[in-house]
């Protein structure tokens, strides 16, 4: 089994995990050499759970945290194992960017912060890269979700060192025109059901989206034509068209809420529900989020795109996306990452862990 070294600096870290080929569905062996690791910390509980490990402080803090990551990766694309590049700084290899350079960074804090301010939970999950009904963090609340509990969560998606708070919801519809079969020589004789499709197209044209300000950061909803289909033979006139839209909404909205708004959008049209994944709320007015953001120079941006934060959400629990990374980087073959957003995010985040949150009071005496 490899193992890997807790002892040494978060970057050689970082290498450690990258050179531990873990594509999803084949997480044993980093999965194993984690828990190694974990088990060997005396102030830590781990547990597991398939490919899975849950690291937990129980100091009987006031507030509890969670700071998550997944160990899985996309399959190899001629990038491993990883390169160095001192001079620039920059570490290259499959995964450094998405998302072992953080992944380094839950694991270092982890043996390294003993007496942090808050309890704190860390996981490291299996299967993120690949469908859902895989994927640890979902299964992990679904089985445990008390492992889960917590005020406030960080999931260490690469986001180039600064925060994304929450997430937008996703879902996608087909709407359904209807007509009737004809030959086109006579096409008065059916009804063309691509031609009715027309409205379809005018109303999300004259879309208004909505920008609704959460915790203080503007989200901005979508809601798009992502695919057409329809026709039968060049010879025919159509009696089916399906347009498949995307709405992207903001964590206000339940997924129940945002279907409704799309069923009324389009409202004498066949509208059925091919896909949906809630949004997440940013929950930046709890202490220990005010706390973070402070702590990592106050600067927040609303994140647009759906991660794996809004499975908090599910359990209660308001989460934000913070780790080393450009995600733009994501999966490419030249996938790299700078290593001083791994140091930049560990050395803020053991600063956020080991110091004691301002209060009026501790302030007025201060």
């Amino acid at each position: 089994m490899p193992a890997i070294d807790l002892s040494t600096d978060v970057v050689t870290l970082t290498r450690q995990l990258v050179d531990i080929e873990s594509v999803s569905r084949d997480e044993q062996r980093i999965a194993d050499a984690v828990e190694a690791a974990l088990r060997a910390l005396p102030h830590l509980t781990v547990t597991r759970r398939g490919h899975t490990l849950v690291a937990r402080t129980d100091l009987g803090r006031p507030s509890r945290v969670v700071i998550a990551g997944h160990l899985d990766t996309v399959p190899v694309n001629a990038n491993l194992p990883s390169r160095y590049d001192v001079e620039a700084g920059i570490l290259h290899g499959l995964g450094t960017c998405d998302m072992k350079g953080g992944d380094a960074v839950i694991l270092k804090l982890a043996a390294t912060v003993t007496e942090p301010v808050h309890d704190v939970t860390y996981v490291l999950y299996e299967a993120e890269e690949i469908e859902s009904l895989h994927n640890g963090l979902r299964l992990l609340g679904e089985s445990d979700p008390d492992l889960l509990a917590a005020d406030f969560a960080i999931l260490m998606e690469p986001s180039n060192a600064g925060v994304e708070a929450g997430c937008q919801g996703t879902l996608r519809v087909e709407v359904r025109t209807r007509g009737e079969r004809a030959h086109s020589a006579r096409s008065w004789r059916g009804v063309n059901a691509i031609h009715g499709a027309a409205e379809v197209l005018n109303r999300l044209t004259e879309y208004d989206a909505r920008r609704p300000v959460i915790d203080g950061l503007e989200y901005h909803e979508g809601l798009n034509a992502v695919g057409i289909r329809g026709g039968v033979a060049g010879n025919v006139i159509p009696d089916e068209c399906v347009v498949t839209v995307n709405h992207r909404f903001a964590p206000d909205r339940s997924e129940a809420e945002a279907l409704a708004f799309v069923e009324e959008f389009f409202a004498g049209f066949e509208v059925t529900l091919t896909d949906t994944a809630p949004g997440a709320l940013p929950g930046l007015d709890r202490p220990a989020a005010r706390a973070f953001i402070d702590a990592v120079g106050g600067t927040v941006a609303p994140k647009f795109g759906w991660t794996d934060v809004a499975r908090f959400t599910v359990l209660g629990v308001p989460a934000v996306n913070y780790g080393p990374g450009d995600p733009m980087l994501a999966h490419k073959q030249d996938e790299h990452v700078e290593v001083a957003q791994i140091v930049r995010c560990e050395e803020q985040l053991r600063g956020w862990l080991t110091t004691v949150p301002s209060t009026p009071s501790n302030q007025e005496n201060a």
